[in-house]
């Protein structure tokens, strides 16, 4: 049985156990209509969607970068085979051409992946496919080296523990977002990511939103719902599964579910981009030390967000902030 229906498997017998006793064959022919696309996001935009050995994304050429990532992440691609390339190259697979590096060198911004290089180092191939421009976005260093690296070596871990979880990546992408390179690369304010653990007898999903720009905290600070990524990026995240199992994985989350113990306590050698000027350039701003507060608004439940903010009004971005 190949990964992608053991983990259709794995998900009925999940919500049985959830919802009650129900005909197991008959709940699979019911909740997936087409197995293999249960990692797709549905999108109102029709863009390409590109297909990689370990990962497939949708390409969003107005912003020059995926509008998502998808793959699942086994216990065994978690063991590195192959070293990390550095190589970073257009994607051949883009029709209508990805960014290059033209567009990131000098820019101020690291080339930072979607799916991640430590999540791709169990082949030659895919550890290549993953440096794939199409798979990168602008994120602010402090970011793609700190808490969006641990959040990355905490899904790693759950990997790890649960045999297999499925990933869904990408940028916040909206109209009139800055830009650099010559290509015209949208620089985001915010990344998520949506993880759905499949492992028996506990099925559960959960998502994080981080902001583009130094941030400090924990990584669970910035748990959120599936349902709330969803309306920030208008993608409606595994679709194939019954509208009323989506409902109930998707509009809370169970804290005491996941354990957190990823904590990187050093950074790994990243490749700098390269001293060239490039022409169009937006660079981030000089850093200034503005004190971070807890965010004014309140969740569903009514809960104060924990998210950290710098906004002058007082609110994170995903509340109205600045």
């Amino acid at each position: 049985m190949s990964t992608i229906k053991s983990i259709a498997l794995a998900v009925c017998i999940g919500i049985v156990s959830t919802l009650g006793a129900i005909n197991q064959d008959s709940l699979i022919k019911k909740h997936f209509k087409y197995v293999p696309d249960i990692l797709h996001p549905k999108a109102k935009f029709n863009h390409a969607i590109v297909h990689h050995s370990a990962y497939d994304l949708m390409y969003n050429e107005q912003h020059e970068q995926a509008d998502w990532v998808a793959y699942e992440l086994t216990a065994q691609h978690t063991i590195k085979a192959v070293e990390r390339s550095n190589k970073f190259i257009e994607d051949p697979l883009v029709k209508t051409g990805s960014a290059a590096n033209e567009d990131y060198a000098g820019s101020g911004y690291d080339r930072g992946h979607l799916a991640p290089a430590a999540d791709m180092g169990w082949s030659q191939l895919t550890m290549e496919e993953s440096f794939y421009f199409s798979n990168m976005s602008p994120q602010v260093p402090n970011l793609n080296r700190g808490l969006w690296k641990q959040l990355e070596e905490q899904v790693r871990l759950w990997a790890k523990e649960d045999s297999i979880v499925l990933v869904v990546t990408g940028p916040v992408l909206k109209d009139s977002l800055p830009s650099i390179g010559p290509n015209k690369v949208s620089v985001p304010k915010a990344y998520y990511k949506v993880i759905l653990d499949v492992a028996y007898p506990q099925i559960k999903a959960i998502a994080f939103v981080m902001p583009n720009e130094p941030i400090q905290g924990k990584v669970e600070d910035y748990m959120t719902t599936v349902d709330s990524v969803e309306r920030l990026t208008g993608l409606d995240f595994f679709p194939l599964i019954d509208n009323q199992v989506e409902s109930i994985l998707e509009s809370g989350y169970c804290r005491s579910c996941w354990q957190f113990k990823a904590k990187s306590n050093h950074q790994e050698k990243t490749v700098e981009p390269s001293k060239q000027k490039v022409t169009k350039t937006v660079k981030p701003k000089a850093t200034t030390v503005v004190q971070s507060k807890q965010c004014k608004g309140k969740n569903q439940s009514g809960v104060r967000c924990k998210r950290k903010t710098k906004s002058p009004n007082g609110y994170c971005f995903q509340h109205g902030g600045n």
